[in-house]
């Protein structure tokens, strides 16, 4: 699928959810909850953002607006939003922040292509994260899709669930999610809760861990993988050859028995399948990886949109 009238256009993204974070101590509160710099976030920049339980390991991945100095807005996979809201209203204690469920008043729109590009013209974020304003609206860059060896321009959309849909042609939810495969960043879902540290989903190499930041649940545990050079398991993209599913395991050719990694995100288009799979980095080095067994579909690996450095 190249950039063309099926990868330029709109989509409402029904099944994401948005939480609202608003008082004088927002910013302050859910600083200390992610792994993102929300207190020196203006509003002309987005984050993104992870969750993590007090093992480091990955509860939720979200993107952040910061809608003025005591608002923020949170939007993340709407399966997700009920233990996530109920997770960070738990820790809300004293802080003047006040959490809740803004699905039903918000709308999250993805925009992809030349189209979304000509539509915001001018407005239209430089930089990956960038927000820029247009009226009572929000756009923020998302990291570019890599199709075909060229990038494909992306942005996620936040207005009033009651405004009229974007002027552009209708994206399908099939074609969303293949272009979001191809960006290389997979959000976790209910079926990877907890299953990775940030760096399993290259998070840091996607702007969304800050190491200069404060103390957040599982920090000393992300901190010491970056530091210590104990990063074993890395998200690349493979092309597969048959249907897979989110938390599907992979094995490698010559282990039959343990798994060698998880598949994190899925893609298909006219039958031909991508997938971001989280893999040991040993498991690369020779023989071949595999849905579901080791003599299950074989899986081809591809390039990914940003670099991987190779472990120290």
């Amino acid at each position: 699928m190249t950039e063309n009238s099926k990868t330029s256009g709109a989509l409402r993204l029904a099944d994401w959810g948005l939480i609202r974070a608003q008082g004088e101590e927002a910013a302050k509160f859910l600083h200390g909850q992610l792994t993102q710099d929300v207190v020196l976030q203006t509003p002309n920049q987005g984050r993104l953002a992870g969750y993590c339980s007090a093992k480091g390991r990955l509860l939720a991945l979200m993107l952040a607006y910061k809608r003025n100095s005591d608002e923020l807005v949170l939007a993340l996979p709407s399966e997700l939003l009920p233990a996530t809201l109920k997770r960070l209203s738990m820790f809300v204690l004293r802080a003047k922040c006040k959490l809740s469920d803004a699905s039903n008043e918000l709308a999250l729109w993805g925009l992809a292509g030349e189209a979304a590009r000509a539509a915001l013209g001018d407005q239209a974020p430089a930089e990956v994260w960038a927000v820029t304003h247009i009226a009572n609206k929000l756009v923020m860059r998302l990291p570019d899709a890599l199709v075909e060896g060229q990038s494909l321009s992306r942005y996620a959309l936040l207005q009033a669930a009651d405004e009229a849909a974007p002027a552009l042609p209708a994206l399908t939810a099939e074609t969303w999610q293949w272009l979001e495969v191809q960006a290389g960043l997979a959000w976790v879902r209910g079926a990877t809760v907890e299953q990775f540290v940030p760096q399993m989903l290259n998070l840091e190499l996607l702007g969304g861990v800050n190491f200069q930041k404060g103390c957040y649940p599982g920090q000393e545990i992300v901190a010491r993988s970056q530091y210590r050079g104990t990063i074993k398991r890395r998200t690349f993209l493979f092309k597969a050859e048959g249907p897979a599913q989110v938390g599907q395991e992979l094995f490698h050719s010559a282990d039959a028995e343990q798994p060698a990694g998880l598949v994190a995100a899925v893609g298909t288009d006219q039958g031909q399948v991508l997938l971001l799979a989280e893999v040991k980095l040993a498991a690369l080095e020779d023989g071949s990886l595999h849905l579901g067994s080791a003599t299950g579909p074989q899986l081809q690996q591809r390039p990914l949109p940003y670099e991987i450095a190779e472990p120290q």
